[in-house]
């Protein structure tokens, strides 16, 4: 990786707890939180994907909306929790080792940039945005491409990390180097890409690198 000139990030499951929404309502939800926050997660990815492949789009907070009416009737919860869950969505917890590992590679002159299928809008309450935004999904190419354009490199200048492995093929086979980020010791996807480096947490880019 010693050509590489710049480090996306994938924003949800990467630098951010996607369950950290539901987690931080447990007491109210109980001993099912967790498969909740799982199926909320798995049926906005579905509806992404859905809604890129009908050319129905739906700016992604929309979607994330969307998702968790259906989670929380799948899962029985209360309706007047939505703008509770909603509000957390807009804060989801980073990661422990994030801020600290930013740092470090933003001193070593890396082009930082999150890549991620959120608005513009709602990574703004996270991180500030490079607003800008294209009407369809990851893993289309069109949108591993922005960076590209953006920063005027070639996308083998490119390490992409993300903890979904959906997205790591996505990007890998765009060309990047991608990094799996995998938190949870899950399975990789049999996508047409296999990552060389596979990471349990951020801080272990910097060894690589």
């Amino acid at each position: 990786m010693k050509n590489i000139k710049a480090i996306i990030f994938d924003a949800y499951g990467t630098l951010f707890d996607v369950n950290s929404a539901a987690e931080k309502c447990k007491s109210k939800i109980g001993d099912k939180w967790e498969n909740f926050a799982n199926y909320w997660r798995k049926t906005q990815l579905e509806y992404t994907w859905l809604r890129s492949l009908m050319d129905r789009h739906k700016d992604f907070w929309q979607i994330t909306e969307d998702s968790l009416d259906k989670s929380m009737k799948a899962f029985k919860i209360d309706i007047e929790m939505k703008n509770e869950l909603l509000n957390l969505y807009k804060v989801l917890s980073p990661y422990p080792e994030v801020k600290d590992t930013l740092e470090k590679l933003k001193e070593k002159k890396y082009k930082l940039a999150i890549l991620s299928n959120g608005t513009p809008s709602l990574l703004n309450e996270l991180v500030k945005s490079n607003d800008q935004e294209v009407k369809i999904y990851k893993p289309s190419s069109k949108v591993y491409e922005m960076p590209i354009k953006k920063y005027n490199i070639k996308y083998e200048e490119v390490a992409f990390l993300s903890a979904n492995t959906w997205d790591v093929s996505g990007g890998g086979n765009y060309g990047f180097t991608s990094v799996w980020v995998n938190r949870n010791n899950n399975i990789f996807d049999n996508l047409d890409y296999k990552p060389k480096n596979q990471i349990t947490g951020l801080d272990q880019l910097l060894d690589i690198l």
